[in-house]
């Protein structure tokens, strides 16, 4: 039988990070939705780490569903939920209601239209004045980069599609205020990435 769960090295170097924040910021129960959740490896390691929340992964690619649905099958969780495909910028989501959404290295790698659907989504399907949104990866501050290893990432990234890139994290904090969702927090990660917080306004 064919092995089809993927591997991505970035999350056994991340996941703890990533996880030292989610403890702080996520409710305590509830679900949690994860868009892109790519090989799958974050899903399993926070869901296990998080056992009172119902943790959803999600992605587009039938490559990272496969890997996705491998990985859930091997680890057993019961709050680990079955993958599900989401297109962010799709007017109508799967997941109807959730406590939080987390999107871990997505938006770099998209198109700017995907950005604005994860944000157009979050704000319907979280609940006011406690609903959290999470962002991870690389931004531009000021639309400057903020180390030369991130500059090189966003055109090797370009080179792939121009349409892709690092984005400027004040034009996605107005496009989220814009759709209700406002900022409460930004967190210096490892390897010049960042953690970016927000809460849907009451």
């Amino acid at each position: 039988m064919n092995d089809t769960r993927l591997h991505a090295p970035a999350t056994l170097r991340n996941r703890e990070p990533i996880l030292a924040v989610l403890h702080r910021i996520l409710p305590a129960s509830g679900l949690v939705l994860e868009l892109n959740s790519g090989s799958g490896e974050h899903a399993v390691h926070f869901a296990a780490a998080l056992p009172r929340i119902q943790w959803q992964p999600s992605d587009i690619d039938p490559g990272a569903q496969a890997s996705i649905t491998a990985r859930t099958a091997e680890a057993g969780l019961e709050n680990l939920l079955p993958v599900c495909g989401i297109d962010a910028t799709a007017p109508v989501w799967t997941v109807a209601q959730a406590a939080a959404v987390v999107s871990i290295n997505m938006i770099h790698i998209a198109l700017w239209d995907a950005c604005l659907g994860l944000l157009d989504g979050a704000a319907r399907i979280l609940p006011p004045g406690d609903g959290v949104l999470y962002l991870y990866g690389p931004f531009k501050r000021h639309d400057r980069h903020t180390a030369p290893s991130n500059e090189a990432f966003d055109q090797s990234l370009r080179g792939r599609d121009a349409r892709w890139g690092i984005r400027n994290l004040e034009t996605v904090i107005a496009e989220a205020a814009a759709r209700g969702l406002g900022l409460q927090e930004i967190i210096e990660m490892p390897a010049n990435n960042l953690s970016v917080v927000f809460r849907k306004k009451g």
